[in-house]
């Protein structure tokens, strides 16, 4: 093993769909098929870029560990019910594969919170690779103070360091590649530590590959749990494990996506952070586990949310951060040029301010479904229910700005439904939870003037449909929802009306949807399908009585899906490439959630295909 030359792969960023997941509960990292792993915050999903690659271009930093040249990919797979992931190439006669992961269990032992462990080995015959190690800490891709240690190099940056072990020994500088050879059965394995204001503590390369292989243990052990009996198994699983890869395990809070600023639009200016937690997302996400039995992950996230909103409270924000806070004003990063020179990249939010009634309605859902499976709410958390449900009956008529965040806020039919929701459902715990009487009067009125009000205003005779806003003729994807409110029947020609339109009129091709009429958010540019609006067209077929076309439209979106598996926010109908922030929470959740209506859905019904 020698230092070489200056052998880094000159490439244009790989595709968004060509990147996989790797996570530990508490961060997650990107890494393409070249081996390269192009981003990594730390110490959690919304911290400082380590490797920025993605988005800030090569002076942001990568950690690339795969062939010496540009070589075939042969084989790229998550070990089965595990987060480890397997890549494969052909390089001449031989084959080198990278099995890497990141050690998510590490309570009870002296481990770094971060630890991650990538291992090349060869078949057949000996193989040329390179590791190039060039961390840059933030938005202005900070070199750190590096030293070579007894166990390997050390780079620190004031309160966070990080080491880089490697067996056999391996002399790694920083922005500098390294040129070794893999012979077969003689592996070589990197084992990276971050911390954070802690101490540094040194694995052992082969002591962190038995940790990573227990860790695979737990994960299948996780996975056996889920009913085998689920349609589309496979893919539920790898949603689920994706799930919980994305929610920040000290506070059970799910984040939207572990990117920022992947375009929506590429080129464009759609580039926004995910990097925090949506109630809305993480309550459709509580919802998915409660139904496959994973209860732990609903009352989790429903207790985190007790805490973060109490501030705040009978007002629920639209956004967090993963410690319940203030998301950052949203802000530009001078210098970095964007995925595929989408800019400006951007970190922070602006949806913090805004007032979204829908949230109301998808937080006290889960909390109906978790009472639904015989768990019973806190008096805290009932309380905090009430003071939501108090809220919705007091400013449902306010305009908001909706689930789609839109920066002008209007009349939303899809937020009145949901404020509707949040009504009925909180009606719905108070039969086996205390309410006085006054309360519990106050909010059917509510309730039931909402129905009437969006079916008076918010519904066009002429379309046969319910529409995005009152006196609009713009349908909405998100009105998918309505067969699942039971606010009018699955009956209903004006629920089987509204599937229709939608799925006609906001059609982008084959199983794809726009989320609403291209060019109607007062935004510059456009953006591609929403994905999680194609899974909401199977769970509203599948309510509805519609299974074979729900079965058909499921089917053909998992072949939509990216080669591990994973689901960005949205796709370009054109080329069918994933954009916008990836892998996204919103999307494996309606995935889950698509399949278990298939599951429930009875045999024939309405308009059973």
């Amino acid at each position: 093993m020698t230092d070489g030359p200056d052998v880094t792969c000159r490439r244009l960023p790989a595709p968004i769909s060509d990147y996989g997941l790797l996570g530990d509960t508490r961060t997650a990292a990107l890494v393409a098929s070249d081996g390269g792993l192009d981003w990594l915050c730390v110490p959690r999903f919304d911290g400082e870029p380590l490797f920025g690659r993605l988005v800030g271009g090569p002076d942001a930093g990568w950690f690339r560990v795969g062939p010496a040249q540009p070589a075939a990919v042969v084989e790229r797979r998550y070990r089965q019910h595990t987060a480890t992931l397997e890549t494969t190439w052909a390089v001449g006669s031989g084959r080198l594969t990278l099995t890497e992961g990141m050690v998510a269990e590490v309570r009870n032992r002296l481990l770094p919170a971060t630890l991650i462990v990538r291992r090349l080995s060869a078949e057949e015959a000996a193989v040329d690779a390179v590791v190039e190690f060039d961390p840059r800490l933030g938005a202005r891709h900070r070199r750190p103070r590096a030293q070579q240690r007894r166990q390997g190099l050390v780079c620190e940056w004031g309160p966070l360091a990080v080491s880089l072990g490697c067996a056999p020994e391996l002399t790694i500088e920083p922005g500098r590649p390294t040129s070794i050879t893999v012979s077969p059965g003689r592996p070589v394995t990197l084992v990276l530590a971050v911390v954070h204001r802690e101490p540094l503590i040194h694995v052992e390369p082969e002591a962190a590959w038995d940790v990573l292989l227990e860790d695979e243990n737990r994960w299948r052990a996780w996975t056996a749990e889920i009913d085998e009996s689920l349609p589309f198994r496979e893919p539920v699983v790898r949603s689920l494990l994706t799930l919980r890869l994305l929610t920040y395990s000290p506070s059970q809070a799910p984040v939207a996506a572990p990117t920022t600023s992947l375009p929506e639009n590429p080129g464009g200016i759609r580039n926004w952070d995910y990097r925090y937690v949506w109630p809305r997302d993480a309550s459709i996400g509580v919802s998915a586990f409660l139904s496959v039995g994973k209860p732990e992950e609903a009352h989790g996230f429903l207790a985190w949310l007790l805490y973060a909103s109490r501030l705040q409270r009978p007002r629920l924000p639209a956004v967090f951060t993963l410690h319940g806070r203030h998301v950052p004003a949203e802000r530009e990063l001078p210098g970095w040029p964007g995925y595929l020179d989408s800019a400006p990249v951007r970190i922070g939010n602006g949806a913090t301010g805004q007032h979204q009634l829908d949230g109301y309605g998808w937080v006290i859902d889960a909390a109906w479904a978790f009472a639904q499976t015989g768990h019973i709410l806190y008096t805290e958390t009932w309380r905090a229910v009430r003071g939501f449900a108090n809220t919705v009956a007091r400013c449902w008529q306010e305009p908001d700005a909706g689930i789609w965040e839109v920066r002008t806020p209007s009349q939303h039919v899809h937020s009145k439904l949901m404020g509707w929701l949040a009504l009925d459902r909180a009606l719905r715990i108070a039969d086996t939870h205390p309410l006085p009487f006054r309360q519990r009067c106050r909010w059917q009125v509510a309730r039931d003037a909402i129905a009437a009000e969006v079916r008076t205003r918010g519904f066009d005779p002429a379309a046969g449909s319910y529409v995005r806003s009152y006196g609009s003729q713009d349908l909405d994807a998100a009105l998918l929802v309505l067969p699942l409110l039971d606010m009018d029947s699955i009956e209903s020609p004006r629920v089987q009306g509204t599937i229709d339109a939608i799925r006609d009129r906001l059609s982008a091709g084959g199983p794809l949807l726009y989320r609403y009429p291209p060019g109607r958010d007062g935004l510059a540019g456009t953006e591609g399908a929403f994905l999680p609006c194609s899974f909401w067209l199977v769970q509203a077929l599948a309510r509805t009585g519609r299974r074979t076309e729900a079965v058909e439209l499921f089917q053909t979106m998992l072949d939509h899906a990216s080669p591990l598996g994973l689901y960005a926010e949205e796709m370009d109908p054109a080329t069918g490439a994933h954009i916008g922030n990836y892998p996204q929470t919103l999307t494996h959740a309606a995935l889950i959630q698509a399949a278990l209506a298939i599951r429930d859905a009875p045999a024939t019904g309405p308009r059973s295909a």
